[in-house]
């Protein structure tokens, strides 16, 4: 009966202990892993089975020749061992008398900066790890400028492995003056150094007599000390993204979500974005009874005291000091996929709860991360940094990234593999997102289309070049007019002799020059008229951005199916012969991939049919004349 009070008096006390979240970071092999391995060995936070297991596999997968390799407590993927490196983030848990710590062990390697980007999302402090043999690398910048970017506030430089320099004096300062210009250049204003070994444990837990020089806390004493400004969050205007509506009955209406910063009251106004409607607080409801009070960081459901539309991915805001609602921004984008970004392709943004359609509309410039140098760019390609201006399709509530992380930060997800491929940080709204808003018109689109006696449409001819696309789309829009249809034929090439003459033939270019010719599709539709769009358009993803733009049953992909080496064979412009002789870059189907569509309305195969037959099938497919008609335009 006694051990009961002793374990609620301990629990007690780790609940009353401050969080300090932090991540390792750094060039590869500068001994990130190591370091935190030390950090739990010496905080006898291991068990015994734990240690047995740690001595036995060091012995047979270690990189210490038998001693014991503390990164092994980290790494714990397959490959991570065996290659002695860390891929994953990997996450740990340990707690002093003073402080409980999160420590994130992210990636060295350049092609897994993305995981670093993850670990840095939520922490409070890096600690940047440096080889003292090797000095500051290209990763250790650009791990620096991306935890300058994150909103790291607290910053410990590393100089690792010292012992491999015979503890030198004059290794660390070199090392300490060079990162400590850069950091000033990035705006890393607190920066602690120290020297270390995270293999021998100096300066980790105890101070080391091999560096008498030094005259700082160690680097655990550090970490229990370093201020923490808890308020900040709990000060700042109240927000709360709506995770879910909850209906628990038909007389309940709450809306759940966790508060991202800021604090609520009972009674309080509150004003919603991005819709601006306006109620009060009428309950704070938890699963152990209701509140009179929520603060940053509890998860509660508010009810309201008026009935007003909020969906999931809205944001409940003081109606002091509401969010910002845009749907274009300048913002700064970490790109983390192998496929190059592409201005003008649809992504889709999830910012928050909310999943929103998003281009970038322009990159303005990218960041040499070695001299902070601002780079002309058409593209992002893998661990790019860049200032980008995004268009989405809809406004979403936001707030500066600078000054709230969970209102600010966004990914982008590619359409067609559901892949994060970039992580964005939004520093502010374009002007002309406030200023420019759709005009209501009292003639729409099936008034329009009405007075012709059709249907809006657009049949998207695809397929390589020399297929057959052109002359088949010809003779559709003959056959349509002969029906009495009001048409209008996009045709690639004499596009680009007008609206797309500033365009070539990178895939950058082929994206923007198919955004452009579905936008011209849309406002034709809209117009009433049934728009035949003839463009090889390579990319499944650019054709399905045109799709999306037209309402349900009015896109029609029309594969025109013609092998390589058929299309090769006819070659009437002479075009393959030049590309396959250098003389033609970015040719599709030579150096430039063509995507075939998967579920095409209507497929053509070429060998099988000649041009006139190939409309006449078109034709009665979507006149819905025949048997066979079933969409009747």
């Amino acid at each position: 009966m006694s051990a009961a009070p002793d374990i609620h008096a301990y629990l007690d006390q780790q609940q009353r202990k401050s969080l300090l979240r932090f991540i390792t970071c750094g060039s590869v092999d500068d001994g990130k892993s190591t370091l935190i391995g030390r950090l739990l060995y010496d905080s006898k936070l291991l068990f015994e089975d734990q240690l047995a297991a740690l001595e036995a596999e060091s012995k047979t997968q270690g990189t210490q020749g038998g001693a014991i390799d503390f990164a092994l407590l980290v790494d714990g993927l397959a490959a991570e061992r065996e290659q002695g490196i860390t891929i994953d983030v990997a996450y740990r848990f340990f707690a002093t008398e003073k402080r409980k710590f999160i420590v994130a062990d992210t990636p060295g390697h350049e092609q897994y900066t993305r995981n670093m980007v993850t670990g840095a999302s939520t922490a409070d402090l890096a600690i940047i790890l440096i080889d003292a043999r090797k000095g500051v690398l290209t990763q250790t910048r650009r791990h620096a400028f991306l935890v300058s970017l994150m909103g790291i506030r607290h910053v410990v430089l590393a100089v690792n492995k010292m012992d491999a320099v015979g503890y030198d004096k004059a290794t660390f300062d070199a090392i300490v003056a060079d990162f400590s210009a850069f950091a000033q250049r990035i705006g890393l204003s607190d920066v602690f150094a120290l020297p270390i070994s995270g293999l021998k444990g100096d300066n980790i837990t105890a101070a080391s007599q091999a560096t008498p020089w030094y005259e700082g806390p160690t680097l655990i004493a550090h970490l229990e000390s370093v201020p923490l400004d808890e308020d900040r969050l709990v000060n700042a205007p109240f927000r709360m993204p709506v995770q879910w509506v909850n209906r628990a009955n038909q007389d309940f209406r709450g809306f759940a979500g966790q508060i991202a910063s800021g604090a609520v009251r009972v009674g309080e106004a509150i004003r919603t974005a991005p819709s601006g409607k306006s109620s009060r607080v009428a309950r704070i409801v938890t699963r152990d009874g209701d509140l009179t009070r929520a603060q940053a960081g509890q998860s509660v459901t508010l009810t309201l005291a008026d009935e007003i539309d909020i969906s999931r991915g809205d944001v409940i805001a003081a109606a002091a000091s509401p969010a910002e609602a845009a749907d274009q921004f300048e913002a700064t984008i970490i790109w983390m996929a192998e496929e190059e970004l592409l201005p003008g392709r649809a992504y889709q943004m999830k910012i928050g709860a909310k999943l929103v359609s998003a281009q970038v509309t322009d990159i303005k410039h990218k960041v040499n991360v070695n001299t902070l140098e601002q780079l002309a760019a058409k593209t992002l390609e893998l661990n790019d940094i860049a200032v980008c201006n995004i268009a989405l399709d809809r406004a979403v509530a936001f707030d500066p990234y600078a000054d709230n992380r969970d209102m600010g930060g966004f990914i982008l997800i590619d359409r067609m593999t559901n892949a994060t491929v970039g992580a964005g940080l939004i520093r502010f709204a374009l002007r002309r997102a406030q200023n420019i808003h759709w005009q209501a018109l009292d003639v729409d689109r099936d008034a329009r289309a009405n007075i012709m006696g059709q249907k809006a449409a657009v049949l998207w001819f695809t397929g390589l070049s020399g297929a057959g696309k052109s002359t088949i789309a010809n003779l559709v829009e003959k056959k349509l007019h002969s029906l009495g249809r009001h048409t209008i034929l996009l045709d690639g090439d004499n596009v680009r002799h007008g609206l797309n003459r500033d365009l070539g033939f990178t895939d950058a270019d082929r994206v923007e020059n198919i955004r452009r010719v579905a936008e011209v599709a849309k406002l034709m539709t809209d117009a009433g008229l049934i728009v035949l769009v003839s463009f090889i358009s390579p990319f499944r993803a650019e054709r399905a951005l045109a799709r999306s733009l037209m309402a349900p049953g009015e896109f029609f992909e029309i594969f025109v199916d013609t092998p390589l080496a058929e299309a090769e064979k006819r070659d009437v412009k002479g075009l393959y012969k030049k590309a396959r002789a250098g003389a033609l870059k970015n040719f599709t189907g030579v150096d430039s991939p063509y995507e075939a569509p998967e579920n095409p309305e209507i497929r053509i195969d070429t060998t099988t049919l000649d041009p006139a037959s190939a409309a006449e099938l078109i034709v009665t497919r979507i006149t819905g004349v025949g048997d066979v008609g079933t969409w009747e335009i």
